[in-house]
């Protein structure tokens, strides 16, 4: 049997390739998207789940590749997102569960994986209105935390996630993951710090940092007045002082018990909650 079948006929989406073996160069360059560089290379990255592929479409994210394993094909959903893939250009695949394991590095892969187009904002495309509320995060490091604000972030209501400095890839495997799909629904934004300072001027917005020098309650702080940037430390030395003194306020999250500090995505969901606190009152009151 060839590495590939291209296959068409009644009931069968045209141009699927059928792919047996872990030496085909497609599955090769797409394994190859676990590395940050070939991420940056391609400009693309995987989503594993047909959840969060349709999500994806629906919010009009470019597709390049479609990979599912046997036991999906001739799913209904899994059908109708194949023939999307194919009407907006891109190559759809039926690989054996070998096959999707070494592409996802999961013995128990998802059934469905997309291959995606990246998609950044620029910081001159971000023009915070009244009643917005974003996240700025200086040079955070771990996949899994920043994951976690992503989802947060779209489950507040944040408008972006801005990445200052030398940040994680939010298109890593290991963050998609932990968005949960958010990351097809929160715009991302990457910036030096001289830059952030520089749109923070300009930008009406409020800046809000978390310190631990900050004397200021968390909760005293209105935000209602203007929109807010919420400005969030590296997991292990927090904000540096060029940051955390161009903040328009510096706060602190009040602790009682022996833990000195907050896991980052912990002290950034309890930031934003407080922040839209007014914006997410389940009967409208404040």
């Amino acid at each position: 049997m060839t590495d590939y079948v291209q296959r068409s006929g009644p009931g069968r989406v045209g141009q699927v390739k059928e792919i047996t073996s872990l030496a085909n160069p497609i599955i090769k360059d797409i394994k190859a998207l676990t590395n940050k560089k070939d991420r940056e290379e391609s400009g693309t990255f995987m989503a594993e789940g047909l959840k969060l592929v349709i999500d994806a479409l629906e919010l009009g994210w470019t597709i390049r590749t479609l990979i599912y394993a046997k036991a999906a094909k001739g799913k209904p959903l899994v059908e109708q997102v194949a023939a999307r893939t194919v009407a907006h250009g891109g190559l759809v695949l039926e690989v054996s569960e070998k096959v999707l394991s070494s592409v996802t590095r999961r013995d128990n892969p998802q059934m469905v994986v997309g291959v995606f187009e990246q998609r950044w904002k620029s910081l001159a495309e971000i023009v915070p209105g009244a009643g917005e509320t974003l996240v700025a995060l200086d040079r955070v490091r771990d996949p899994g935390n920043l994951g976690t604000i992503i989802r947060t972030a779209d489950a507040a209501g944040a408008s972006a996630v801005l990445l200052i400095g030398d940040c994680t890839d939010p298109f890593s495997l290991e963050t998609v993951r932990a968005t949960m799909g958010s990351v097809f629904a929160v715009p991302v934004v990457r910036a030096s710090a001289e830059d952030f300072l520089a749109w923070q001027k300009r930008s009406g917005a409020q800046v809000v940092a978390t310190h631990l020098a900050g004397a200021v309650d968390y909760r005293t702080v209105d935000y209602r007045k203007k929109p807010t940037v919420l400005l969030m430390g590296n997991e292990q030395s927090g904000l540096p002082e060029s940051l955390a003194g161009a903040a328009d306020r510096t706060v602190r999250i009040p602790q009682q018990g022996r833990a000195d500090s907050l896991n980052l995505a912990i002290a950034t969901a309890v930031m934003l909650f407080e922040a839209r606190r007014h914006l997410l009152a389940l009967d409208g009151t404040e």
